[in-house]
């Protein structure tokens, strides 16, 4: 029996002044599973992260995010039902230490310890630099602080941008790691990856995006199975990206 849905797109268009980006997008996130949101540069995917913040409206369709109609909330409410955004930029505070930065992510103003104990697991290292800037942490470490910042409260939906954009492959495994163990958690999350290596890791469904819609839908382990597949919807096959 197939997971619910916590999030659904339906039709969604999205215009960035006169430009056309999404193209009737229809996606689904299941509840409690990793879904991965693949495609070649300018697909359309980080918008779609975007219109479901509500950081760019759509123009066209419907959100809907646990039963709830949110395609026209605003981005700070869209939060408050519980999802937490992680952008490729990682929007973490340079000047700010660690403790600081995980601080004010929090919407009490004060930690959860044995929250926080789950976060130091998933990433020991923040940890150790919780009192240092965290514009002098390495760029893995600082991509380990914009999730934990995400995660530091409980959340129904956790959205990620690109995670392992220019980190060394052996980062890249600690963050594969990372997210594994968020899995079984039974954490809902939305990844867009170019990395397939870390997206095969992952991904419970893959939907892949062309021209500002979803043309492929279904479990990552049939994508990952197929070459064929890969090399028609993405240009890669397996075997490049190991």
């Amino acid at each position: 029996m197939p997971e619910p849905a916590l999030l659904t797109l339906e039709g969604v268009h999205t215009h960035i002044g006169r430009y056309h980006i999404l193209h009737g997008v229809d996606l689904v996130v299941p509840k409690g599973r990793l879904t991965v949101l693949l495609g070649r540069n300018g697909a359309g995917k980080t918008t779609t992260l975007r219109s479901i913040m509500g950081l760019w409206r759509a123009s066209a369709g419907r959100i809907t995010f646990g039963g709830a109609d949110i395609t026209a909330m605003a981005t700070p409410d869209i939060a408050r039902r519980g999802i937490a955004y992680v952008p490729e930029t990682m929007g973490i505070f340079t000047q700010l230490t660690v403790r600081e930065n995980m601080l004010l992510a929090t919407t009490s103003g004060r930690f959860d310890e044995a929250r926080l104990d789950g976060v130091f697991a998933l990433f020991p290292v923040l940890k150790q630099k919780w009192h240092d800037a965290a514009g002098g942490l390495s760029g893995g470490q600082k991509q380990m602080l914009a999730i934990s910042r995400a995660i530091v409260e409980e959340r129904r939906l956790l959205v990620v941008d690109e995670p392992t954009k220019g980190l060394a492959p052996a980062v890249i495994e600690h963050l594969i790691e990372g997210f594994r163990q968020l899995k079984q958690t039974r954490t809902t999350i939305l990844l867009v990856e170019q990395n397939f290596h870390m997206a095969r890791s992952l991904g419970d469904n893959v939907a892949v995006m062309d021209d500002g819609r979803v043309v492929h839908t279904g479990t990552m382990a049939a994508l990952a199975a197929d070459e064929a597949l890969q090399s028609r919807l993405l240009g890669l096959s397996l075997a490049s990206h190991q």
